[in-house]
């Protein structure tokens, strides 16, 4: 799973080493992205840092086409880290305050992610009482400093307050992702989700689905590859954009769908939360079924592969050493789910209510119930996001009791 680092570039003069750590960063394997303030812009350009970086450059926030493409919440929420350089007496003031008056330090505000800063200033600025407080604050907060150094000063003076060389930086960018790997329990770990609907087709213009939006089994693709799993998405067709971090493969048909299971295999863990068709249209027309004045089209249907079941075979050495199920029901929620899971030789089944009361079926929550070998589980109703943070966390306890 490739690192991400949100690169905070603002106004000093030692921005221009912003170019190198960029350039060693990318040398590492590190994904970066970065964000220019107004004043940081003085000292490089945006094209320089794209050139570098191979991704845009953002520095407006009011920036409509920004805003609609990658707000500033997600900017701070898709990386790993955000490392802000040179971290000027400014933006440390301004984090401290918890001022949000520009794409930098909104981003700042908004993320729930690590956060290093890099000061560089003038020796006075930096012994100065205000700063010294404000870096006091944002350590007893979290954020990690990396320098300053004593040195010569583009100013003409000596002393503190002086950037850190990026080889310091880096070293700390490493020990931080080590440390962090520390903290990824299934690091090591094959993991296969699917997720959506399927389509399964009538003629080149129908077809049959269901109401899912794939965000469920994308929200768990996303927890588990958050925890360091090997991960892989099997997508049907759905409005969401390709989660970051792991493989995605796009579906259209149950039988796709089962394919590309099979060829992910083996695994550790497979997660089917996908809503796959029961049926699909035994003699697919090639051609546009007319309607007609007699009566409609008889439509004969033929049973689709149990993708579910058939992971969860225990013949030969490729079944996954966990198997999860979804169960999307409309009435006896609980009791449908633990007859399914002794159906279908899975270890665990979430149902869910998917009744159009619900809001289930492409809305933001869920309301789950575990079923394992142990009995049944009520979770609480949650986003769907937390909601696959809780089940990825239940796989992690898992293999640990394993």
């Amino acid at each position: 799973m490739r690192k991400r680092v949100l690169l905070i570039i603002s106004g000093g003069i030692a921005a221009y080493r912003s170019l190198e750590l960029i350039r060693r960063l990318r040398e590492r394997g590190l994904s970066v992205r970065c964000i220019l303030t107004k004043s940081g812009s003085n000292f490089v350009t945006p094209l320089s840092l794209s050139a570098l970086s191979e991704d845009r450059v953002y520095s407006d926030l009011f920036s409509l086409t920004d805003e609609a493409e990658m707000g500033h919440i997600q900017l701070s929420r898709d990386a790993d880290l955000l490392i802000v350089v040179p971290a000027t007496a400014n933006i440390l003031a301004k984090m401290a305050a918890g001022i949000s008056d520009d794409l930098a330090t909104t981003a700042l505000l908004a993320t729930d992610k690590p956060v290093m800063v890099v000061p560089s200033m003038n020796v006075r600025m930096w012994e100065h009482a205000a700063t010294q407080a404000n870096l006091q604050t944002l350590v007893a907060r979290g954020v990690v400093p990396v320098g300053p150094v004593e040195g010569a000063m583009a100013c003409g003076e000596f002393g503190a307050g002086r950037m850190s060389e990026v080889p310091e930086i880096l070293e700390a960018v490493d020990a931080f992702f080590a440390e962090k790997a520390n903290e990824l329990p299934l690091l090591g770990r094959r993991v296969l989700v699917t997720s959506g609907p399927t389509h399964e087709e009538i003629d080149p213009v129908r077809f049959i689905a269901n109401r899912s939006s794939g965000k469920q089994g994308h929200a768990v693709a996303q927890a588990l590859a958050a925890l360091g799993a090997d991960t892989t998405l099997i997508s049907g067709p759905v409005s969401l954009p390709d989660p970051e971090g792991l493989r995605t493969v796009h579906v259209q048909t149950a039988l796709e769908m089962l394919l590309a299971c099979k060829t992910q295999l083996p695994v550790d863990v497979a997660v089917c939360a996908a809503a796959v068709a029961d049926w699909r249209i035994a003699e697919t027309s090639v051609q546009k079924i007319k309607k007609s004045s007699d009566q409609p089209p008889s439509l004969n249907l033929t049973e689709n592969p149990d993708i579910l079941a058939t992971l969860a075979q225990r013949t030969g050495n490729k079944r996954p050493g966990l198997v999860v199920g979804f169960a999307a029901e409309t009435e006896n929620v609980i009791e449908n789910a633990v007859k399914k899971r002794d159906e279908k030789g899975c270890d665990w089944i979430l149902a869910n209510d998917v009744s159009p009361s619900s809001g289930t079926f492409g809305g933001d929550e869920n309301s789950l119930h575990l079923a394992h070998g142990e009995g049944v589980e009520s979770w609480e109703r949650m986003t769907k996001t937390d909601a696959a943070q809780k089940l990825a966390r239940r796989v992690c306890d898992f293999f640990e009791a394993a």
